[in-house]
């Protein structure tokens, strides 16, 4: 039978050796794992601080200012470019409807929906006194709404 001490002193080695293959350490002495798995920790921290950067920095575009909606007044309309980082299903035809709504006719229009959505159209103002914020305003209610549509489905 093995001495309680022996038995104690093995149990330290197994976890030395545990904590050396863990942390990829090729040290031989008891201390120099120790300084080793001390690295690996320090390098371990490191590591989660500029992930928990990087995550920081990704939320923070996602919240940002998206979607962006410029509108410009042309002499007989409005220049009207729309871009989302997200096309949701319906979004264009949300957008097109509002240009109705708005007594717009969109007599040209450039669109491009795969993963984000962009959309440069050239608006005919049918209707007097309407000014761009009112455009803008309404164009960003519509992908609003498009997009709290999309996300109940």
């Amino acid at each position: 039978m093995m001495s309680s001490r022996g038995h104690k002193k093995t149990k330290l080695h197994e976890k030395l050796q545990l904590l050396r293959s863990v942390t990829n350490s090729h040290a031989l002495s008891s201390s120099s794992i120790i300084v080793d798995a001390s690295k690996y920790i320090k390098d371990l921290k490191q590591k989660v601080k500029i992930l928990n950067q990087e995550i920081a920095c990704i939320r923070m575009v996602e919240e940002s200012s998206l979607p962006v909606v410029n509108v410009k007044t042309l002499e007989k309309g409005f220049l009207i470019n729309v871009y989302s980082e997200k096309s949701s299903q319906g979004l264009l035809v949300s957008v097109l409807e509002t240009f109705e709504e708005l007594g717009l006719n969109a007599i040209e229009a450039r669109v491009s929906c795969t993963d984000t959505f962009h959309l440069e159209a050239v608006g005919e103002n049918l209707v007097a006194n309407l000014d761009a914020q009112v455009v803008k305003q309404a164009v960003l209610q519509a992908i609003k709404d498009c997009s709290e549509r999309s996300e109940q489905d």
